[in-house]
């Protein structure tokens, strides 16, 4: 192969990677909200108002939470320091997230091949091969996921993760290997089922080394206890407690198993380049990694136990790898442009799937019709509210604003999302349920009923749409936002 081959070769894929990451970059200026990124701002303003002894983020309760975790209390100190929005601060930590992802794939590539080609063709592969069906959940990499969930900790988790495994597959001394069990604890305190792939992603590597005798097995433990001490002695919260919260979140991910082919039928070509490595060797890292995951999915499916689904990346991103791999290492130039017109062809159809992720980055506005179609539109948030609610007020809302509300530094009764530390939340749900359930009225039982539960949990202030609480002279009106959202203050 000449330079000139060589060198072209590797322009196109890294022209590509280059766009996506100026893409990415774009939308986290605007930051679209969708999703958990109220939960991460009020954690953020937590701890900016009380870095040592933060409480619970969304309600007014003195509770541990795993949202507090070696990522978001750096940055929690940034915006106590700096005196910037906790959205500028998410930005920030969005951008140093990008960069350690994007490291630390370029490091695992190249642990895989020596290849100048294979770091950008995986990174594409990574953000690119997924289906034609845009899906967003935290800790997916699919480009479009990646759009709404960059300021979250599993985007640096997962770059963490990259750089552990590349750190892994050369390690020697037990210095190396101390500081994998180091930086395994601290990918489980950020975001814990991206530890989950980080670890079978780890175990691959130990697994496939080809001189893994009595003396790696015994760095292995010496890593794994001095990890293990770290999550023991992590103050914000007890990591260990976390085992006993996996039924109460299976059904939120009961959705992990559904529409799979739509979603991943892309990644298939990966699977392909996996067979080829398996035939080559029995023991290679991306096909024992592709294993583990695969059947700790399929296991969770066929039990019941629907958040295992969260480790499917476990099993996707050896596949997206070991294509890039073997667009980068065929030897036979006829194969090599086989493979790579495939990978290319699917990298094209991979894009049109996501293509509504351009909105995110330069508005909807100016998209063609047919890729506006795919643009789905952010919320809008509650900031509007703070011209009346301080810090630390508590709002009574349903559970839709309750996700949102906190962002602004005010709490809610109960919170958005499920917190396995808070012991009384199903109290807190079933008040807020009765609370905007009970006909309106200060006379009588449904105006007692709202005024204990305004005593009960502290309540200033009252967020609803519709009319179904006007009328009620216990509440006064004193602002409108948009969808026909309404904020009452409580009277006395």
């Amino acid at each position: 192969m000449t330079g000139r081959s060589a060198l072209t070769r590797t322009a196109l894929p890294r022209a590509g990677a280059a766009l996506v990451l100026l893409l990415l970059v774009l939308v986290v200026v605007r930051l679209p909200w969708i999703g958990d990124l109220g939960m991460h701002a009020a954690t953020l303003e937590r701890l900016r108002h009380d870095l040592l002894h933060p409480g619970n983020p969304l309600v007014d309760a003195d509770t541990p939470s795993p949202y507090y975790s070696p990522w978001t209390v750096p940055l929690g100190w940034v915006a106590g320091v700096t005196g910037f929005s906790v959205f500028t601060v998410l930005r920030i930590g969005a951008v140093v997230a990008l960069g350690v992802l994007v490291t630390g794939v370029w490091r695992y590539a190249r642990t895989l091949s020596a290849r100048p080609v294979v770091p950008p063709l995986a990174l594409l592969c990574l953000v690119l091969l997924w289906g034609t069906t845009e899906f967003s959940w935290s800790g997916f990499l699919g480009l479009h996921s990646l759009a709404l969930t960059v300021a979250y900790p599993s985007v640096f988790a997962l770059g963490l993760a990259f750089h552990l495994w590349a750190w892994l597959a050369r390690a020697d001394g037990w210095g190396a290997w101390l500081g994998c069990g180091v930086l395994w604890a601290v990918i489980l305190l950020v975001h814990q089922y991206s530890g989950i792939v980080a670890s079978l992603g780890a175990l691959a590597v130990v697994i496939g080394a080809r001189h893994a005798g009595r003396g790696v097995w015994v760095r292995v433990a010496g890593a794994l206890a001095l990890g293990v001490v770290v999550l023991w002695v992590w103050p914000y919260y007890d990591f260990f407690a976390l085992f006993g919260a996996g039924d109460g979140m299976d059904e939120v991910h009961r959705s992990l198993y559904r529409d799979l082919w739509a979603r991943y039928w892309l990644v298939l070509v990966g699977v392909a380049a996996l067979v080829v490595r398996w035939r080559r060797d029995r023991r290679d890292v991306l096909v024992l990694f592709f294993a583990l995951g695969l059947v700790v999915f399929v296991a969770g499916g066929v039990s019941g136990h629907w958040s295992w689904g969260r480790v499917l990346p476990a099993a996707v991103i050896p596949a997206q790898l070991a294509v890039a791999v073997q667009v980068g290492e065929s030897g036979c130039r006829a194969v090599r442009g086989v493979w790579a017109g495939v990978l290319g062809v699917a990298l094209v159809v991979g894009v049109w799937g996501q293509v509504g992720v351009l909105g995110y980055a330069v508005g909807p506005g100016v998209l063609p019709e047919v890729v506006a179609e795919k643009y789905r539109e952010p919320w809008e948030g509650y900031g509007w509210i703070t011209r009346w609610v301080g810090y630390g007020d508590v709002v009574m809302a349903r559970e839709f604003p309750s996700r949102q509300i906190p962002a602004t530094g005010a709490y809610t009764v109960a919170p958005g999302y499920t917190d396995f530390f808070l012991d009384d939340e199903g109290e807190r749900v079933g008040a807020v349920r009765r609370y905007f359930s009970v006909g309106v009225g200060v006379e009588g039982v449904e105006g007692s009923v709202r005024r204990g539960i305004e005593r009960e949990y502290g309540v200033r202030w009252v967020v609803d749409r519709g009319v179904g609480l006007r009328g009620d002279s216990g509440l006064r009106e004193v602002e409108r936002g948009p969808g026909g959202a309404v904020l009452y203050a409580v009277v006395g």
